[in-house]
């Protein structure tokens, strides 16, 4: 069956809107109607080659959608029922796994390997991009990459927990574990942005201060909990500073993935101060630092995969703070867009300018 799909065909291509063909699914497999995916910066990523998978690959990893068939030795899952798109399924197996650090599975994108379509005009093979292949009108994904969805929350907005809420919840819960009370700085105020920032407002931070290089997410920020708007600049440091009784805040969480944001926020701690690092970076981003304010300042520095979430365990709990009116999920969107806008979604991102595009099938 040919469905419309937006495919990457190499790193550094325009991405192409274009049809493919999608196998009916093999054993352990399900076949998903999408209703939305949201637009992620990680998709971005694996599209410049910052993260190297096996290209060509339909795009798109955070979605929500409905069952339309099952293969062979699926349980749990029939037709018409609503799951949300995992893209890293832990296999239980490896010893991250057998830590319980789910989100460092040692196989969790094993799957992006696999042949999951052909392009319909030259029958070219193509690639899950991060397992899901979730820019598409359907898809089809192994058992372990669906997640039931939350009831009461529609599915355009369930989209977003796939990636971009687990990720910014965990960072704060569970990577910072930031505590009531302290003080937050967020660095970079994209989709995760957002939701770290809501995140931050949901642990009781007294302070939550947003950076972010465009005034114009200053009222998205807000809306999402920041007490405090900065535009980036290099006196971020000493501006947070200042804010905080030149202490410095508590935890800085940066979303961005640069080796200058990562240091700013590094350097917005306080004493003893943790930085959480959300961001992907390329291999270009060198950040350094001196033996000296290493020992002198006593800050942590951390990175974050996937908001340190166990998707099984967390959805549940972001579930009933999205019921309960304490995380929204639709102020995260900033556009809504068809399958087509998703290359512009991306030159938005590259601009600086993308908060969360939304793709509604």
């Amino acid at each position: 069956m040919v469905v419309r799909a937006a495919v990457v065909p190499a790193i550094g291509s325009p991405l192409q809107i274009t049809g493919i063909e999608l196998p009916d699914p093999g054993p352990g497999q399900v076949r998903v109607r999408l209703t939305a995916a949201g637009v992620c910066h990680s998709d971005l990523s694996l599209s410049n080659g910052t993260m190297r998978l096996p290209l060509p690959a339909v795009l798109g990893h955070e979605g929500a959608g409905t069952v339309l068939a099952v293969g062979e030795g699926v349980e749990g899952l029939a037709p018409g029922a609503p799951v949300v798109l995992n893209w890293a399924p832990s296999c239980g197996a490896c010893h991250p796994c057998s830590l319980g650090e789910v989100w460092l599975c040692a196989d969790a994108l094993a799957g992006a390997a696999r042949t999951h379509a052909r392009r319909a005009d030259d029958g070219t093979d193509l690639h899950p991009g991060l397992n899901v292949a979730a820019f598409a009108e359907e898809t089809v994904v192994d058992a372990s990459c669906v997640l039931p969805a939350p009831e009461g929350i529609p599915l355009t907005d369930a989209a977003l927990l796939g990636c971009a809420v687990l990720t910014g919840y965990g960072a704060v819960h569970h990577a910072a574990e930031v505590r009531e009370g302290e003080t937050v700085a967020v660095f970079g105020v994209g989709g995760v942005g957002l939701a770290t920032l809501q995140a931050a407002r949901i642990a009781g931070a007294s302070k939550i201060v947003a950076v972010d290089v465009s005034p114009e997410k200053e009222e998205l920020a807000r809306a999402a909990g920041a007490t405090d708007y900065l535009l980036a600049s290099d006196t971020i440091p000493r501006e947070i500073r200042a804010l905080t009784g030149r202490q410095g805040v508590d935890v800085a969480i940066e979303c961005v993935g640069r080796a200058s944001t990562i240091r700013a926020a590094w350097e917005s701690t306080r004493r003893g101060g943790r930085t959480t690092v959300v961001g992907i970076g390329g291999k270009d981003q060198q950040v350094t630092f001196n033996a000296l304010e290493i020992f002198h300042w006593g800050r942590t520095l951390s990175g974050c995969v996937y908001g340190n979430s166990d998707p099984a365990r967390d959805l549940p709990v972001i579930a009933d703070h999205v019921r309960a009116g304490r995380l929204d999920l639709g102020a995260l969107v900033t556009e809504r867009i068809a399958l087509d806008g998703i290359p512009a979604a991306f030159e938005n991102m590259l601009a600086g300018k993308g908060g969360r595009a939304l793709v509604v099938f």
